[in-house]
């Protein structure tokens, strides 16, 4: 049984469901869960969508109780029918440690893949971790001294998209494919991957994209007293798993921009990018593996970020930057991501060869440091549950 309940879970159980199978074809007919279309692609028979559980903030879980209660509920029921002989929770922490605990006092075998952040925020959970679970595996090379000195039995597998994120067109051929100049520069916006993240993200990523564009084309600039050398960029909007095109359609309309909507081709986009503005997350080590310059955002509700911030013990939030263990790219947070503080970050990096020679330079050792063990994460993370179970 795997579990996920976001567009990066739904891709990494995907890439676990595949390696299980290959391991041992047995598993071929015998996956089960919660997860997206990248799941149900590689042959996991998906009891509950992602698409319909995919929320964040502290207001929208309580609207949305009736929803995630039900499909607890569906997968409990599941997992008491068809007794799985491992169940993978991936990421999705609020939920997956409240079925972990069911699970676990029903005896069943519980591995937790993509470890919940407890290092940066809501340490006390860690009691619940070493309670409800029989093995992390963790993906972040400071995660496994940390769960070992908790007495947890843990495994470092590396980052499952570190062998995935590489370009497979030129970037004639990508820029054939969707409509675009391939002598022009091409600016990635990538927005989040559940609908509260478009809403507040979306918005802010356009303003910032007709600023740059107007300043790249000579106009009164709001941004910087240098020209933007750019050459008028192109701004593309590579689609997580569990969007889709009408999600974005509206603030599109709305901010009268020409953008292309991308879907299925993330990895081409970022890799034929000069630079991305990406929603905190998964897809910033997507841009740090693709090699693309960025400027990281977060936005949410004034009464999440009010409730949450006080929880976070970390002065730096994106994923490239812990990686790295310093700010090697900009994050603007909350009320500081707004389209002309973006435009203005991203400006300062691209009218800069040296700055932006430096970022590319620092994301190389980010990639070097998430590829380091070699091979595919997903077959080792499957091999850890293979053992788990007993088998070979």
């Amino acid at each position: 049984m795997i579990v996920a309940g976001e567009a990066s879970g739904d891709k990494h159980g995907a890439s676990l469901a595949r390696a299980l199978t290959k391991l041992n074809p047995k598993f071929n007919c015998g996956l089960f869960g919660s997860g997206g279309e990248e799941m149900r692609a590689a042959g996991v028979e998906t009891l509950v969508d992602a698409r319909e559980v995919g929320i964040i903030g502290v207001p929208e879980i309580a609207r949305a109780i009736g929803k995630l209660y039900r499909a607890y509920r569906t997968l409990l029921g599941a997992a008491r029918s068809r007794r799985p002989a491992a169940v993978v929770l991936i990421d999705w922490p609020d939920f997956n440690m409240r079925l972990a605990k069911s699970l676990h006092r029903e005896g069943f075998k519980v591995v937790y893949y993509v470890s919940p952040q407890v290092w940066a925020w809501r340490g006390y959970r860690i009691r619940a971790l070493r309670r409800d679970v029989d093995r992390m595996l963790v993906i972040l090379p400071f995660e496994e001294e940390f769960y070992k000195r908790a007495g947890i039995e843990v495994c470092y597998v590396g980052h499952p998209l570190a062998g995935a994120v590489h370009t497979t067109a030129s970037r004639e051929d990508f820029c054939r494919r969707h409509g675009l100049d391939p002598t022009r520069p091409i600016i990635a916006l990538l927005p989040g991957s559940r609908h509260k993240e478009i809403q507040y993200h979306l918005p802010v990523m356009l303003d910032a994209a007709a600023r740059l564009r107007t300043d790249s084309q000579g106009a009164d600039s709001q941004i910087s007293n240098r020209q933007l050398a750019t050459g008028n960029p192109q701004f593309v909007i590579p689609l997580a798993s569990t969007v889709r095109r009408e999600d974005v359609g509206s603030a599109i309309r709305d901010a009268q921009l020409a953008v292309i909507v991308i879907e299925g081709d993330t990895y081409n986009a970022l890799g034929h990018s000069e630079f991305a503005v990406v929603a905190s997350g998964t897809a910033t080590v997507e841009a740090a593996l693709a090699g693309t310059p960025m400027v990281i955002i977060y936005r949410g509700s004034e009464l999440n970020w009010r409730l949450i911030r006080p929880l976070i013990h970390l002065d730096t939030f994106g994923m490239v930057n812990l990686i790295a263990g310093r700010r090697i790219v900009p994050e603007l947070m909350q009320r500081d991501a707004t389209g002309e503080n973006i435009a203005r970050e991203a400006a300062a990096i691209l009218s800069d060869p040296a700055r932006l020679a430096s970022m590319r330079q620092d994301l190389g050792r980010v990639r070097e440091l998430l590829c380091a063990n070699g091979g595919s994460a997903s077959e080792r993370a499957a091999q850890a549950v293979i053992e788990l179970i007993g088998g070979r």
